[in-house]
């Protein structure tokens, strides 16, 4: 990938008002990695406040929760990559509207397109909502691989549910587990190197 074309594209999105969103953030947090080809691309709702304070995507508990499961399985930096269904902290942190997401999907279209993942991770039922099945019940969901326009996507529990509900986090684990075992035999297949 051209480093331009991302530093172009982190501009354009900083600049975004296409949603009321805008109104109320400190900052756009696009995401956190490094913005190169990823087997992982992990999707979570939108920013909490201390993304929208510092800038990067999962940076508060529930980040720093997610950060040591990949450390734990063996997950390198360069494996993964963390972007939001939405760039801009919903007020309160409440759930984005169908409106807003809308807005910002394209944001991340050009994500996925660029980073070019072989997995994506559906971190929650507001990114399998809008990735997998307006429909979608998580509960129900979660663990189950899906297939979508080439993608391999997994979707399980966001990490600040794990924080809210302890007896989730066996579940987050074994999810994660699944993503790492289903890199690994894609790299053994020579599909992802």
């Amino acid at each position: 990938m051209e480093e331009d074309n991302w530093s172009r594209f982190e501009a354009t999105c900083r600049q975004c008002r296409k949603c009321p969103l805008c109104e109320t953030r400190t900052q756009v947090v696009i995401g956190r990695g490094e913005p190169h080809r990823v087997p992982v691309l992990l999707v979570g709702e939108g920013p909490g406040e201390q993304e929208d304070l510092q800038g990067k995507a999962f940076v508060g508990r529930a980040g720093q929760l997610l950060d040591l499961l990949l450390e734990s399985l063996r997950f390198e930096p360069t494996d993964w990559y963390i972007a939001n269904i939405v760039k801009c902290r919903p007020p309160g942190n409440r759930e984005p509207s169908d409106e807003e997401a809308a807005a910002c999907l394209p944001w991340l279209r050009w994500q996925v397109k660029t980073l070019r993942p072989a997995i994506l991770v559906c971190l929650g039922r507001t990114a399998a909502r809008h990735l997998v099945d307006k429909d979608i019940r998580i509960t129900a969901a979660r663990g189950q691989w899906v297939e979508r326009q080439g993608f391999l996507i997994l979707p399980t529990w966001h990490p600040a549910a794990v924080l809210r509900d302890p007896a989730k986090k066996s579940d987050l684990w074994l999810d994660m587990e699944k993503v790492r075992l289903k890199l690994d035999e894609l790299r053994r297949e020579g599909k992802y190197v």
